[in-house]
């Protein structure tokens, strides 16, 4: 798929970025990625609220195949092929895609994450000492003195 071609389907959605990504484009709009365009076809970000309308739809999540096993990526679910020629609900469909994407971003993480950094450990070391010469008594103050 071409940017030329994706940027007229999402016309109707709204202005949408899309970015090379992998073997394809990410589309974003608001800042929130919400939508692929890999091996020719698109998907879609979904959540527990919108997985049914995908399922309904006989779409699959997205999937690709790694050395060791298939991977399936249940956030992202293959655009019905209808919506290609039905802009106004293929715009409903992505708006849906992005409300997904939003309450994703805001969701909390299920387990904690590590601080991105963290402060080393400083170890006390004994004071400083002053080793000026003026701290030894060895200045001279004044200008100096005859005998």
């Amino acid at each position: 798929m071409e940017p030329d071609f994706l940027i007229e389907l999402f016309a109707e959605f709204g202005p949408v970025a899309i970015r090379r990504m992998f073997s394809g484009f990410g589309i974003a709009a608001d800042g929130i990625h919400f939508a692929l365009a890999l091996r020719g076809a698109i998907y879609l970000r979904a959540d527990d609220q919108t997985v049914a309308k995908f399922e309904a739809e006989g779409s699959r999540p997205f999937q690709y195949q790694t050395r060791a096993r298939e991977v399936t990526v249940r956030s992202y679910w293959q655009l019905p092929e209808r919506l290609y020629d039905d802009p106004r609900e293929f715009s409903e469909w992505a708006k849906a895609a992005l409300a997904a994407a939003h309450r994703a971003a805001i969701r909390p993480c299920a387990t904690p994450r590590k601080p991105a950094h963290r402060p080393e450990k400083v170890a006390k070391m004994p004071a400083a000492r002053n080793t000026s010469a003026a701290a030894r008594g060895k200045t001279r103050r004044g200008p100096p003195q005859s005998p």
